[in-house]
């Protein structure tokens, strides 16, 4: 438990600061070409350390073997809830998206508890997944500064949570056989391949300018490349489940940053929307035992 908690809150600050990143990208560049260009280049980065670290023929052979999760999860964890985050940010403010994409964990559940036999399901529980999805209505429903188009994409970012958590799932039930980087490789080379026909079709026709070719940079090596490596790691040590704890500080992070260096509101409907979310999290997924586990274990 020791490497537990630093590296949970390495990877909610990382991935809160995706959130301001591609807010900032998706002003000047298209969702399918930025998601394209940071899944193929942090692909091919994962690919070097790969090398580096295995020797090319190993690398090359393990990416071979790995093939079929590595498309599942290039399909579900990165191709799919890439794009529809970047669509979601054109219609609303980063810390919106951080906020609804708060949502994973109570997907999460509701997949362990259609797939895992035995998964145990309790009126809190329950109550806890309805309090989630009524955040997720006052948070889309209550700021009507964008219009339906930014309910669209505040459901687009849910909608996106729903995928995470399946590739969260899958992820887990893989990284037993398969080790964490070679599938943080494959997924990343795969999601590109999968975006890369749209992104081919939606490339801008002018030059991005510097400060959104510098987001997609840091989206690309900081939230994606690195981020691979923690989130593989914390999955093969820690699980899905208490990886999914890095929810409660992500929507916070996101906030500030979004506060901080894009000027965004902190509105009502975004601190009830989040309070709702949050509380229904800590209910439908059980945190009180996953805590009251981590406090039993040695620090």
């Amino acid at each position: 438990m020791r490497s537990y908690w630093p590296l949970l809150f390495l990877l909610g600050a990382i991935w809160g600061a995706s959130y301001l990143f591609i807010k900032v990208a998706v002003e000047d560049i298209e969702p399918a070409p930025m998601m394209a260009t940071r899944t193929l280049v942090a692909g091919a980065i994962l690919a070097a350390y790969l090398v580096v670290t295995l020797g090319r023929s190993r690398a090359l052979d393990e990416l071979r073997r790995s093939w079929r999760p590595a498309l599942v999860l290039g399909a579900v964890n990165a191709a799919i809830p890439f794009w529809l985050v970047a669509w979601g940010e054109k219609h609303v403010d980063s810390s919106v998206a951080g906020i609804a994409q708060s949502t994973v964990p109570i997907f999460t559940f509701l997949l362990a508890w259609r797939v895992i036999p035995g998964e145990h399901v309790g009126g809190a529980r329950i109550v806890g997944v309805a309090l989630g999805f009524i955040g997720v209505g006052v948070l889309a429903g209550l700021d009507s500064r964008g219009g339906w188009w930014a309910v669209a994409g505040t459901l687009a970012v849910v909608l996106s949570s729903l995928s995470y958590a399946v590739g969260g799932v899958y992820g887990q039930l893989r990284v037993r056989t398969v080790s964490g980087p070679v599938l943080a490789t494959g997924s990343m080379l795969a999601g590109g391949l999968i975006l890369l026909p749209l992104a081919l079709v939606q490339l801008p026709d002018h030059a991005p300018d510097a400060e959104a070719i510098a987001s997609l940079l840091a989206l690309t090596l900081l939230g994606t490349a690195f981020a691979q490596l923690i989130l593989f790691r914390m999955l093969r040590l820690f699980g899905s489940r208490r990886l999914s704890l890095v929810t409660y500080l992500i929507p916070g992070f996101a906030l500030f940053y979004g506060a901080a260096f894009l000027d965004e509101p902190i509105t009502a409907a975004a601190v009830g929307g989040l309070v709702l979310i949050l509380v229904g999290v800590a209910l439908g997924s059980g945190v009180r035992s996953l805590g009251t586990r981590a406090q039993e274990e040695p620090a």
